[in-house]
């Protein structure tokens, strides 16, 4: 059966891998302003802090991973944060092999691998919306292989780097997001496929997106009523049912107008439009160009394509 999850993390296309080493002695700290792109950390040894937007603060351990699929504003400080006036705080020194925050002759309190990707698909935003906004998680060592495994191949120049980067990539997404515990699981897609009366709802509407769907329907395929299957929805991801069916399509469509290998007919048929012109009035409303100029757009600017 259809993976969604999988879906979503191909369709959103990982790619360009920064990573590095920094290391933290004494009181440190750095503030991070961010413009949207995924950001991960591996704490290799020690411990340091870690504030997100209004999230309380969290203290991170040796082995903790932590995932932010659109990181905007957060600080990562020493363990005992930094007092104001201490202008030693904001120290950066280049050793070898990392970066060094704070004392520059001090022994090691912290040392993290961090690291910083892009998603390919210029649709990201209601894609990534689906994903917690923050992931914290201790004591899995396949997320910590899988990083050294994307740095180690970030770092060299072998034949079809681009495409293990990519696959490794959309591994350490997965993973990532699998992780996480239906408990611990925050509002988004994960929280709504650890619900399994949702998941066969939501695995079928990504195995059949052309279906004409209904709330009744879905509400059948989870077993569901339909008021029961409606607010349980919205509870859980956070969106309608509607709302995600339709997100997802054009998600789809966006995919296709890319890759320039369907025309405007077949493409409505295969995300569940009756029409060409029924299609391209959604398109246009919900995108707010006509799928043609898109794809003008698309081919215009070298978008890459990404395969669905």
């Amino acid at each position: 059966m259809t993976d969604p999850l999988a879906q979503i993390v191909e369709v959103l296309a990982p790619v360009a891998p920064l990573s590095k080493v920094v290391s933290g002695s004494g009181p440190w700290r750095v503030d991070r302003f961010e413009r949207g792109d995924p950001f991960y950390c591996v704490v290799l040894e020690g411990g340091a802090r870690l504030s997100v937007h209004d999230r309380p603060s969290i203290v991170l351990e040796e082995g903790d991973f932590v995932l932010i699929p659109a990181a905007f504003a957060f600080s990562t400080t020493s363990v005992a944060e930094p007092h104001p006036s201490d202008e030693t705080q904001w120290a950066i020194t280049m050793l070898e092999g990392e970066t060094r925050h704070g004392d520059p002759h001090g022994p090691a309190d912290v040392r993290m691998l961090i690291g910083h990707f892009v998603f390919g698909s210029p649709d990201r935003e209601p894609l990534v919306s689906l994903l917690p906004q923050l992931l914290h998680i201790r004591g899995e060592r396949r997320l910590s292989m899988l990083v050294r495994l994307i740095t180690e191949e970030a770092r060299t120049g072998r034949p079809a780097r681009e495409m293990i980067l990519a696959r490794l990539l959309e591994v350490l997404l997965v993973e990532a997001l699998r992780s996480a515990t239906a408990e611990a699981a925050p509002q988004g897609i994960m929280r709504a496929l650890t619900d399994p009366r949702l998941a066969l709802a939501i695995r079928r509407l990504h195995q059949d997106p052309a279906r004409p769907w209904t709330v009744e329907q879905m509400a059948e395929e989870a077993a569901l009523s339909r008021s029961a299957f409606f607010n349980r929805f919205r509870q859980k991801l956070g969106v309608t049912p509607m709302e995600y069916l339709t997100s997802w399509r054009m998600a789809l469509a966006k995919n296709l107008l890319r890759s320039r290998q369907a025309g405007l007919q077949e493409i409505a048929e295969q995300i569940g439009y009756g029409s060409a012109s029924a299609f391209s009035t959604a398109f246009t409303r919900l995108v707010g160009i006509p799928p043609s100029r898109y794809a003008e757009q698309a081919a215009a600017i070298g978008q890459p394509l990404v395969a669905a």
